[in-house]
């Protein structure tokens, strides 16, 4: 089993922290957006959408190259809307995350399978789903959408 992951925040001044993933990584800057913090870095909102792009597109790369296929140059892109819930709390409210292969489907073997099995291989985002509505979209390198 692996070890915990932790992460250590420490708070600089109002709503700015500094973000400590260990020995092996460099520091991150995180903020709230104005008008309570300086927006002098992510917000958590921001880094959880990273991290949701990360994981899935990590998750992509994983399925392709079990066929010995390659993604090319890939990009994904997430959306996340925030909104108010019925004790007008601030939420995540949805998620979209759109990732465009830099190739055309065409050249891709076993694409098919792959699109099938990719996001089970994805952490954050299986784990993000059981609590916030997350829609995933793949398309090729001409726009074609895929999944």
């Amino acid at each position: 089993m692996r070890e915990p992951l932790k992460i250590r925040i420490t708070r600089e001044e109002d709503y700015r922290f500094t973000v400590d993933f260990g020995e092996a990584m460099a520091l991150l800057e995180a903020d709230l957006p104005a008008p309570l913090g300086q927006g002098a870095g992510p917000s958590p909102e921001h880094l959880l959408a990273a991290a949701v792009a990360n994981c899935l597109s990590a998750s992509l790369v994983f399925a392709l190259r079990k066929f010995k296929q390659d993604a090319g140059a890939m990009e994904t892109v997430v959306s996340c809307s925030v909104g108010r819930n019925e004790q007008n709390r601030m939420r995540i409210s949805g998620m979209e995350a759109v990732i465009n292969l830099g190739r055309p489907a065409e050249g891709i073997e076993h694409l098919e399978r792959v699109l099938g099995q990719f996001e089970d291989f994805c952490t954050v985002s299986q784990s993000v789903q059981s609590g916030i509505p997350l829609s995933i979209h793949v398309e090729d390198s001409t726009g074609l959408r895929l999944k």
